[in-house]
C-alpha cells in the first residue's frame, strides 16, 4: 500500500484527481484535492474536493445528490497525481452530461476508437432514427421474436466453433452473438451499465464464496 506521506502536493497544498467510472472505466472529470480533501474522502468513501475558484471543500453531490462512491485511490510514479475509481450516482459534470468530456476537439480520419458505449449508441440510433438499408433497422421493424431467434441461431455457431476447437472461428461467432445480443438489450430498455453491475454483485458473491470455502478448509 502507497504511503499517503509520500504524496506531492504542489505549492497550493494541491493535487490533481482524475475520477475514473469504475464500471464503465470512462474519465468523469479532473478535480483537485488537499489533505484535507483527501482525508475527508477516505474516511467517507465519497470524493471530496478542494474548489480552486472557491477557495473551499466541496463534497461531491452534496447539493445535487449526484455522489461518487470511491471504489479505490491510486497515485501514479511520481505520487504527484491521483486516479479515483469511483461508482458514481448520477451525472459527473454540473452540465448533466455524464462526463465532463465530452467537446471533441480533433478525431483522426483514419484511425477509430470503438467501444461498447459507441456500439450501444449507434444500435440505438438504428432504432430511433431508422435507416434504409440498414440491418439493426431491419432486426427492430421485425421485432423481439426475430431479434430472439437470430440471438438463438449466433449462439448455436457459438457452440459449433467453439466445439471445433476453431479459435478465429470462435471470436467471428461470438463478435455476431455479441451484436445480436446488444441489439436485445436496446429492445428491452437494458444499458450496458445494468449488466456490468450485475457482473461486478457476481464477483462480490464469488470472492466471498472463496472466502467461505477456504474458512472452511481450515
Amino acid at each position: 500500500m502507497f504511503d499517503i506521506e509520500k504524496l506531492k502536493f504542489d505549492e497550493k497544498g494541491l493535487i490533481p484527481a482524475i475520477v475514473v467510472d469504475a464500471t464503465t472505466k470512462r474519465v468523469l472529470t479532473l478535480a483537485y484535492m488537499n489533505k484535507e480533501s483527501l482525508a475527508i474522502s477516505m474516511e467517507k468513501e465519497l470524493t471530496c474536493f478542494f474548489s480552486r475558484s472557491r477557495q473551499q471543500l466541496w463534497l461531491k453531490g452534496e447539493t445535487s445528490g449526484n455522489v461518487q462512491h470511491i471504489v479505490s485511490i491510486t497515485a501514479d510514479c511520481d505520487g504527484d497525481a491521483l486516479v479515483l475509481m469511483v461508482d458514481k450516482e448520477g451525472p459527473a459534470c454540473h452540465t448533466g452530461e455524464d462526463s465532463c468530456f465530452f467537446n471533441t476537439v480533433w478525431e483522426s480520419e483514419t484511425r477509430h476508437e470503438f467501444s461498447y458505449e459507441g456500439l450501444m449508441k449507434l444500435i440505438e440510433g438504428r432504432k430511433t432514427e431508422k435507416k434504409e438499408g440498414s440491418y439493426t433497422t431491419y432486426l427492430f421493424e421485425k421485432g423481439l421474436d426475430k431479434i430472439l431467434k437470430k440471438v438463438g441461431e449466433e449462439c448455436t455457431e457459438v457452440i459449433i466453433a467453439g466445439k471445433a476447437e476453431d479459435k478465429a472461428e470462435t471470436i467471428y461467432e461470438i463478435a455476431d452473438l455479441a451484436y445480436h445480443v446488444m441489439v436485445l438489450m436496446v429492445q428491452q430498455g437494458i444499458s450496458l451499465e445494468d449488466i456490468f453491475r450485475e457482473l461486478a454483485s457476481r464477483h462480490v458473491i464469488d470472492k466471498k464464496v472463496k472466502q467461505e470455502k477456504m474458512t472452511g478448509n481450515k
